[in-house]
């Protein structure tokens, strides 16, 4: 096989000795060798190189804001494991990044891990996108993730019960917030409350007679 092409294409054709031969060429589509198909070992080796390539990037783990995301998930759906990134963001992460959407997650490079991590904390994107716009103490227009979005949700429950406002009670209740029915759902004890039992009356025994005549 000659070296030094950029891009082969293997065609396979039959002869009248039903025979199989190839006729390889280029990217012109020029032929550039005509007669028995023969593999080169620089061929099978880089074809090796790039499966074992290919399995060590679905083998290992990628951790991205505190979250270990399987590397043989791709990046747009892997992304979206991460709390806080709706399919939106990462859609959008994977644009603005110029990262291929159907690529493997394991094969992201450390510096391509830091740029995702740096734009899904501070997100150059449209507001209402946001998960914290016009923040109660500040007033800013924010986009929490992982750990941070979990921190402020509880902080926000504390403030609600704190102030003794009706949701907060209905949290400290453990009861349903935003105007559920509780008739049928949410309800505690639904094994041993399952079905109303009867009141078994034991009957007692009648007395024995003991009486003079006795033996």
């Amino acid at each position: 096989m000659l070296r030094g092409t950029t891009c082969l294409y293997i065609k396979f054709k039959n002869d009248r000795n039903k025979k199989f031969s190839a006729h390889i060429q280029n990217r012109h589509g020029s032929i550039l060798h005509n007669g028995k198909y023969k593999i080169d070992k620089e061929i099978l080796m880089e074809q090796k190189n790039i499966t074992k390539m290919k399995e060590g990037h679905e083998e290992r783990i990628v951790r991205i804001l505190s979250k270990d995301i399987e590397g043989k998930m791709k990046v747009y759906p892997g992304l979206a494991k991460i709390k806080g990134v709706s399919w939106g963001i990462s859609n959008a992460a994977c644009k603005k990044l110029n990262i291929d959407k159907n690529r493997k997650i394991g094969s992201l490079t450390e510096e391509e891990i830091k740029r995702v991590s740096e734009f899904l904390k501070k997100p150059t994107l449209p507001i209402f996108i946001f998960n914290r716009r016009k923040d109660f103490e500040t007033g800013d227009d924010r986009h929490l993730v992982g750990t941070d979005l979990e921190l402020q949700k509880d902080l926000d429950i504390k403030r609600l019960k704190k102030i003794k406002s009706y949701k907060g009670i209905r949290h400290v209740a453990g009861l349903p917030v935003r105007g559920q029915r509780t008739r049928s759902h949410f309800r505690k004890n639904k094994k041993k409350g399952s079905g109303i039992k009867k009141k078994v009356v034991k009957r007692e025994a009648p007395p024995q007679y003991t009486g003079k005549g006795k033996k």
